[in-house]
């Protein structure tokens, strides 16, 4: 089977494997922005059963997450490439994805909320074939430090121009409709098509190698696997915390950038989103380069802090608003860019750790913990914005329903846009203090696993035990 370390990560493989993020970006920004905002402000559903709506669909996705993490490894050991999992999620994620925005006129809010729900539950089931492995991948293309934190910089890149393009350029279409329920649907539509090509040539980034044998494994060790991976693996857990943490944060911001928008601005979410998105796209690099200099470490540490910081002060918008919120945005968009790159290209570094102690390929399983973690967070954002809203007397409304929104929903609005993404990612800073790995833990083991039989030798010695 092919390994990470004799693959050379050429140009070609970086392309193909960051277009994925075209797909993944738009899949996970698009609901993000619009679905519940769809809930309640043309389907007519209260706030708080939309957030339980949305939660409750992503709850089946933490849970079919890890198995499809542990499938994904069975399937690379009896075939030699997780390409054929790949394949089937681009596939049949476009297709679902615009059944979701497809509820038909004159049904009401709680057949309207079924249908978004089983339809968005189908999608994300799509989705995670896609994207579980797609996530193992960086591990298995290279084990360089810094080669890994260049092709996720470059995906992180692309991901930032489909957050650009479906977020800003999305709610365009939908808008250009005077009927709304039609313009969700064109807007759907047009957003699975881009999706699915991405997806579908991103699969053949994923790299072929010999098959070997793979047992069966059930259900239940589909999840003793996964938690396993958990226990032994002291910086994965810290990583996913803080992960978890930051996608929370994010969660809420993205949810409810359309409704800031909409109350606080009275304009379009377009602009917001390009001042959100745009500094990212210019500073992912910007952070590879900062964390060649310092550790990838660092410089999230720092990229956090300058999200943090720029959210909290949205906050002032509570006595003096304006169109100056674009500035702090745009720094947190600066923020979010290093976010993103950083721990993802930290994660291969992790799952290369693990696989050196304890000479077991499982990055899958990593992937699949992973993006249930991350799921999670993005989930919890939405729960947390209906939370807020539905307890500052947020008023929802059918299509083409106007309605004006009470003081204490306006002040609900900004305080879910600045201080609780805020705190929490404070929160996030605090658990990744216990992240333990350096450059020279992932570059001395490399060097030491060179000169070791893979089979009889022992497994390079980390500065940082798992603990």
């Amino acid at each position: 089977m092919t390994t990470a370390g004799s693959r050379a990560l050429t140009r070609p493989t970086i392309a193909t494997y960051a277009i994925g993020s075209l797909g993944t970006g738009g899949f996970a920004a698009l609901p993000g922005l619009v679905l519940v905002y769809y809930l309640t402000d043309t389907l007519g559903i209260a706030a708080l059963a939309a957030g339980i709506l949305v939660t409750l669909a992503k709850v089946w996705d933490v849970l079919i997450d890890p198995v499809i993490g542990a499938r994904s490894d069975r399937s690379l050991a009896h075939r030699g490439t997780r390409r054929r999992m790949m394949l089937l999620g681009a596939v049949v994620l476009p297709v679902l994805f615009a059944l979701t925005f497809a509820v038909p006129a004159g049904i009401g809010p709680v057949a309207s909320g079924i249908w978004v729900f089983v339809a968005f539950v189908a999608a994300a089931t799509a989705f995670s074939l896609f994207q579980v492995p797609y996530i193992a991948l960086p591990a298995e293309l290279t084990s360089s430090y810094d080669q890994r934190t260049r092709l996720l910089a470059t995906r992180v890149v692309v991901l930032t121009i489909a957050i650009l393009l479906f977020g800003a350029g999305a709610p365009e279409i939908r808008d250009a409709f005077a009927d709304e329920r039609l313009g969700y649907l064109v807007m759907a539509v047009s957003a699975a098509a881009l999706i699915g090509v991405s997806l579908i040539i991103s699969s053949f980034s994923a790299p072929t190698g010999s098959a070997t044998t793979a047992p069966s494994v059930s259900l239940v060790d589909t999840y003793r696997v996964g938690v396993a991976a958990l226990n032994r693996s002291q910086p994965f857990r810290a990583l996913l915390l803080t992960f978890l943490l930051q996608g929370l944060a994010t969660g809420v911001m993205l949810a409810g950038a359309q409704y800031v928008a909409t109350w606080v601005l009275g304009a379009g979410v377009a602009i917001l989103f390009v001042s959100l998105i745009g500094p990212a796209l210019i500073f992912a690099p910007v952070w590879a380069a900062i964390s060649r200099r310092i550790g990838k470490e660092r410089a999230f540490v720092w990229a956090s802090s300058l999200f943090g910081i720029a959210a909290l002060s949205i906050v002032l918008q509570l006595w003096w608003p304006g169109e100056w919120i674009y500035a702090p945005v745009a720094l947190a968009g600066a923020g979010y860019a290093g976010m993103q790159a950083l721990p993802m290209s930290m994660l291969p570094d992790v799952i290369s750790h693990d696989a050196r102690r304890h000479r077991k390929a499982s990055a899958g399983t990593f992937g699949g913990v992973w993006t249930a973690g991350e799921t999670t967070g993005m989930a919890l954002g939405a729960t947390v914005l209906t939370i807020v809203l539905a307890a500052s007397g947020y008023l929802e409304s059918v299509a083409n329903q106007e309605v004006t929104q009470p003081d204490s929903a306006i002040a609900g609005i900004i305080i879910s846009f600045s201080v609780v993404p805020a705190v929490i990612i404070g929160g996030s800073l605090l658990t990744f203090a216990r992240y333990p790995l350096r450059r020279h833990d992932i570059e001395h083991a490399d060097t030491a696993h060179a000169d070791t039989d893979p089979v009889g030798g022992h497994a390079p010695h980390s500065t940082e035990e798992s603990k």
